[in-house]
């Protein structure tokens, strides 16, 4: 027996483990090559592992839940005759394929039939189409939808398990069965939902809820997002300091080329680019607000890579990397800034986007919040808060005497960890982005 050991592969710059959200096969099917075995989940991106070799699993390793290292072997394949096999199914296939057109199968027959069971989806179609809409259909998915006359109008209504909602051999098995039961798709959709909800650990805490209230767990995201900022508190010294940036010259400038931008690019022109920008040239400026902390050493970063805070739809963060903002133009930054927003709320991220940040820039302005002192990303040192721009009459100190003007204020604040970095660094890293905000160029092309 030649057995294959699996590994949790590279996946991304600093991701040390995974978690295993999800088993694709289970132990005693035939694996195809590169087909996905497992789902597993670092911080906040969700990815797919795919076999290399084909063969038939015949270990697993770890758990639904587990969390296991970058390198770690996680399943054992036997593939000593596993090419064999499935070139025998195959035949096999290929001859109840031609079999159908002369007798229906039944989904009993489905269900009970090895090749069903251990085939992955990857058989040869009836069809040459294998996308109804922007849904993708595996041909083992649609050799079974032909056999028992289910049009793509009703596959489009099957809650999918795969990745991105992919429909596997399993969920149109399932929804024959439960078809017969007279089960519609969005019933068995709430049930497989609830069934593979995440677990979390009891509350050390016992908590009362009345009648009226109502208990709900988290989400996987939710609770790493816990879980990672109750570590930062624990490991970093928190400090905040604000000051406040006087925005005309920014404001003037968007409002003089945002609609331009809109109908030449097709995208908005916001302010988180120009904030990007300015903290980009600060760090520039004072590098040690570039680092983060390794025991007793800390590593100065040479390249700026900045985390830009996003807000998903569900209310959960990911923190998606503008790698060497430094280096980018605000055209360049501008384009980061969109594609990233974008993906980010349709989970188009992959990890490497997520990792290596060197700081972080969140934008509490766009819910209207005035300031705040957001926790530090680790292992970052330092993160970077904008509030929301509110007109407000300020004293304008001018050659010829004071005098009192509306003006677009904003508040900024900056958290960073007192480990390395004291308030004096602190504070002259954030007087000057304010200055770089204060002196932008409105003229500037965009």
């Amino acid at each position: 027996m030649a057995n294959y050991e699996v590994v949790v592969p590279k996946l991304g710059e600093s991701v040390i483990e995974a978690t295993i959200t999800k088993w694709l096969k289970n132990e005693g099917e035939l694996i195809q090559e590169d087909e996905p075995i497992v789902e597993i989940a670092t911080d906040k991106v969700d990815s797919e592992i795919p076999s290399l070799v084909a063969g038939k699993l015949i270990k697993k390793l770890f758990a639904e839940g587990d969390l296991v290292p970058v390198g770690t072997v996680f399943a054992l394949i036997d593939t000593t005759d596993g090419n064999a096999a499935i070139a025998d199914q195959k035949q096999v296939v290929e001859k109840q394929s031609e079999d159908s057109c002369r007798a229906e199968p039944t989904i009993a027959a489905l269900s009970s039939n090895p090749l069903a069971a251990a085939l992955p989806d990857i058989q040869p179609s009836h069809s040459s189409e294998s996308f109804s809409g922007t849904r993708f259909y595996s041909p083992l998915v649609r050799s079974i939808a032909l056999q028992e006359n289910i049009a793509f109008s009703e596959l489009d209504e099957i809650p999918g398990t795969g990745k991105d909602d992919r429909l596997t051999k399993q969920d149109v098995l399932n929804y024959l069965k439960d078809r017969q039961q007279g089960i519609k798709p969005i019933e068995h959709k709430v049930q497989s939902a609830v069934e593979s909800a995440p677990v979390l650990a009891p509350q050390t805490i016992q908590q009362i809820v009345p009648g009226e209230d109502r208990m709900v767990e988290m989400d996987r995201i939710r609770q790493l997002i816990a879980t990672h900022m109750v570590k930062s508190v624990q490991t970093s010294a928190h400090v905040t300091s604000f000051q406040e940036a006087d925005m005309t010259r920014v404001v003037q400038w968007r409002e003089k080329n945002k609609d331009a931008f809109q109908k030449r690019e097709n995208e908005k022109l916001t302010f988180t680019p120009v904030f990007i920008d300015a903290i980009a040239k600060a760090v520039r400026d004072f590098p040690m607000v570039n680092v983060s902390v390794d025991g007793t050493k800390v590593i100065i970063h040479k390249n700026v890579n900045i985390g830009m805070a996003v807000s998903l739809p569900n209310f959960n963060l990911i923190v998606p990397v503008i790698r060497n903002a430094h280096e980018k133009s605000l055209l360049g930054l501008v384009k980061a800034v969109n594609d990233l927003a974008q993906r980010a709320r349709i989970s188009k991220l992959v990890p490497d986007e997520i990792s290596g940040g060197t700081i972080s820039l969140t934008n509490l302005g766009s819910f209207g919040t005035l300031m705040g002192t957001p926790i530090i990303n680790q292992p970052q040192t330092a993160i970077v808060a904008v509030g929301a721009i509110k007109k407000r009459a300020v004293v304008i100190e001018t050659p010829d005497g004071d005098t009192i003007a509306i003006r677009p204020i904003m508040m900024m604040s900056v958290t960073y960890d007192h480990r390395v970095i004291d308030g004096a660094l602190g504070g002259q890293f954030l007087n000057r982005v304010v200055q770089y905000l204060e002196t932008f160029d409105n003229n500037q092309p965009i």
